[in-house]
């Protein structure tokens, strides 16, 4: 299954029921696992280990070295999990400081020309769309949607189930639960995707009050969460509340304008 004019390496380890492609370029420890695909002229290299049934698209670079000044040649690592699909001309680099990794779940969707950069971590069931670029250290929490032309500045987390529409661009963590657009700017909640994970009317309404509290207009956030932690909660608005309080970076902010958060655009 390993097509005559592509390059193995010797270091590395090809599962039988894997699928290697014409003129692909594997070069170093990489290890890939049963069923993958590996299409025509992709790339992957380094200490990199692919897991089962992903589908690596033409142009795609998987574990090239780290677009960091710091990166001295250590040995660092790339770690993807299974049914990944990597569309055209993604690139996902490996870790920069030595033994450390790239990491990226399962069932994710990567979107043709979209980067995760070195020391990224990439949950589950994850959408990230085309051009959309995350730079290093950034947390994608499972079932997050990264629209495209997306640009996320290093260290930034984005949390369970948010949305960044596209162009969005955002140096502050995204909140679970949340769209946000233009520059880290809370929008609505993400009614549509919580749907779709399963969340009935009940759940969607508390994470719906609690969005509007903190975001709906500009407030000052360490009132507001202490106001929502002295009432009655659920497990989701709990997430959200521990998420915020867990920032570093900040948190994306309420609206200049006084639009609600928890309407509008989440609904359509």
């Amino acid at each position: 299954m390993i097509h005559p004019t592509a390059v193995v390496s010797a270091d590395a380890t090809v599962d039988p029921s894997a699928t290697i492609g014409p003129y692909v370029v594997i070069d170093g420890q990489v290890r890939i696992g049963a069923e993958t695909r590996v299409l025509a002229h992709a790339v992957l290299r380094g200490a990199t280990e692919i897991g089962a049934r992903n589908v690596v698209h033409p142009g795609v670079v998987l574990g090239g070295e780290p677009q960091d000044l710091a990166f001295d040649g250590a040995e660092t690592f790339l770690r993807i999990g299974d049914d990944n699909v990597f569309r055209e001309h993604v690139t996902v680099h490996r870790g920069t400081t030595a033994g450390s990794t790239t990491a990226i779940g399962n069932d994710n969707y990567f979107m043709q020309n979209a980067h995760v950069a070195h020391n990224c971590t990439i949950g589950s069931r994850t959408i990230i769309a085309g051009g959309a670029l995350l730079a290093g250290h950034v947390t994608v929490a499972d079932r997050a949607f990264v629209s495209g032309n997306c640009v996320v500045h290093q260290h930034v987390r984005i949390g369970t189930l948010a949305m960044m529409r596209g162009l969005a661009r955002t140096s502050r963590d995204v909140p679970p639960f949340c769209i946000v657009d233009g520059t880290h700017t809370v929008r609505a909640v993400n009614v549509v995707g919580l749907r779709r994970a399963g969340f009935d009317g009940a759940r969607i309404a508390a994470v719906r009050r609690a969005v509007t509290r903190l975001f709906g207009r500009p407030t000052h956030l360490g009132r507001a969460l202490a106001e929502i932690e002295q009432g009655p909660t659920t497990d989701d608005v709990r997430d959200l509340l521990a998420f915020i309080r867990a920032a570093e970076r900040g948190v994306c902010v309420a609206p200049r304008r006084h639009r609600q958060a928890g309407v509008s655009a989440g609904e359509e």
